[in-house]
């Protein structure tokens, strides 16, 4: 993902495995592999059944871990997760795991999603005496967890789980035991999976593909999962409600060899592509797509309009993701860092250049720059998915309506800005009609709050964080 010049990002990834002996090696490229959802931070933690080691840092998966520090975690289960930074802000202490100690046995949490009541149970836990760390909402279910009055350790994480809102797929980690917890809504994908004896879970199934494991199956809205000496055992906190996944998992952050509840991400975006040629023609020479999440729709829309698809954009993979923009002439200069045309692809030629989504507009209007000043006679932007017109609760960083090009102006508006010839997105029908969650029995829904305001869950006064409404400012 181009995450310093896109603009939108997911929190984070999770990784667990429980019964195998080399639970840190298989963890780590387990988080390899979810990289894309997450660059600014990594964390592991082991279990030997008697203590957890944790080994933790900022930066990437590779930067943050060496074959030394993983051999000498040990242990047959573990936990890993990559992290942006949405709710909480940066910083080391808000790297996860987070690692909690007590006289009755550690406890470490790995997190995807976001809380939406975090504020207000952050308030009222410290008005009963907590004392916080850090400002990471993930905090947030380790204190609920210690405070609970029940006794069994079970219960105790049933009932913190119970009380949160919003999105969440945690693993948590014990000594003894790993558990895994999904949200009421679904919002976020959670699946388990198989290698040999051990069970894994993750937050896309491409973590299983590359350390060869088998996926089982999804983790369903509301679950309860135990998984220890005994083996998989499965209960509930809470009864399903609506499924609500999250829409823009398959439009643009998951990875194309990942699959959603059964639904492989490229097809999906192929078919979006699809939909985007019936939705609109558009007499061009030419089609491309921006690297790499609209690869998939820039074929699908080639296929269905007869317009030959070619690369006319090429991702530089060796840009160093620290590199510093300290004026606006180098941060243009970044871009093309990055991102390239080729001139002899777009010389001269009318360009459909497919995209998933505009969030702040910035980086289209530099991209459809690039293409022009490559020679481009027209460029024509077609996104394969709806205006994004409404902030993000759950995981995206979004969360307030000024960050957002589409809150504030009109289509015609929007291309003035970016600087293209014409400008299309797709409809909200054709986007959940072809991602093809279709099936009533399959529990189908999707969360599309960003595209129509509509939230699958209620929203709390003081869910935007402090930092985050000065950003926005």
């Amino acid at each position: 993902m181009l995450a310093e010049i896109r603009s939108l990002n997911e929190e984070c990834g999770v990784f667990g495995i429980w019964g195998h002996e080399n639970a840190a090696q298989i963890t780590y490229y387990g988080l390899h592999a979810l990289q894309h959802r997450g660059q600014e931070g990594a964390g592991i933690v082991t279990t030997d059944g008697r203590t957890l080691k944790p080994v933790k840092g900022e930066g990437l998966v590779n930067e943050v871990f060496t074959p030394e520090k993983l051999a000498k975690m040990g242990g047959t289960g573990a936990i890993g997760h990559v992290r942006y930074a949405t709710a909480g802000g940066s910083g080391i202490e808000n790297v996860q795991p987070l690692l909690f100690n007590s006289t009755t046995g550690g406890l470490a949490i790995s997190h995807n999603g976001n809380l939406v009541n975090a504020n207000h149970l952050r308030e009222h836990l410290e008005r009963q005496g907590s004392i916080f760390q850090t400002t990471s909402d993930t905090e947030v279910l380790a204190h609920l967890i210690k405070r609970s009055g029940y006794e069994s350790f079970e219960e105790k994480i049933k009932n913190a789980l119970s009380l949160l809102k919003g999105a969440f797929a945690c693993a948590i980690l014990t000594e003894e035991a790993m558990y895994i917890a999904l949200d009421p809504h679904g919002l976020r994908p959670f699946s388990i999976g198989k290698l040999g004896d051990a069970w894994l879970v993750a937050s896309e199934t491409c973590a299983f593909d590359i350390v060869g494991a088998e996926f089982v199956r999804s983790v369903e809205p509301g679950e309860f999962i135990i998984i220890d000496k005994e083996g998989m055992r499965a209960e509930r906190f809470a009864y399903p409600n609506d499924r609500s996944i999250c829409t823009m998992e398959y439009v643009y952050f998951s990875r194309p060899d990942s699959d959603i509840d059964g639904i492989n991400v490229h097809s999906a975006r192929k078919r979006l592509g699809k939909q985007l040629a019936k939705e609109i023609q558009i007499d061009a020479d030419v089609v491309t797509g921006v690297p790499d999440s609209s690869i998939s729709a820039a074929i699908g829309y080639s296929e269905e309009s007869g317009i030959p698809y070619e690369l006319g954009l090429i991702k530089n993979r060796y840009v160093g993701r620290t590199f510093i923009q300290p004026s606006q002439d180098l941060r243009e200069q970044g871009v093309k860092m990055k991102l390239s045309p080729v001139r002899q692809v777009v010389d001269g030629k009318r360009v459909i250049m497919v995209d998933d989504s505009i969030v702040r507009g910035t980086t289209s209007r530099r991209i459809v720059t690039l293409l022009k000043e490559a020679g481009a006679t027209e460029v024509h932007v077609v996104i394969s998915s709806p205006p994004i017109k409404n902030p993000c609760f759950y995981g995206i960083d979004t969360s307030t309506s000024g960050e957002l090009i589409a809150a504030n102006n009109t289509v015609e508006e929007m291309r003035e800005q970016i600087g293209a010839d014409s400008l299309t997105f797709l409809s909200v029908e054709g986007m959940v009609q072809n991602i093809g969650r279709t099936d009533p029995g399959s529990k189908c829904g999707h969360c599309l709050a960003c595209f129509t305001g509509e939230y699958p869950t209620d929203i709390y006064p003081d869910t935007v964080l402090p930092h985050q409404k000065e950003v926005s400012q």
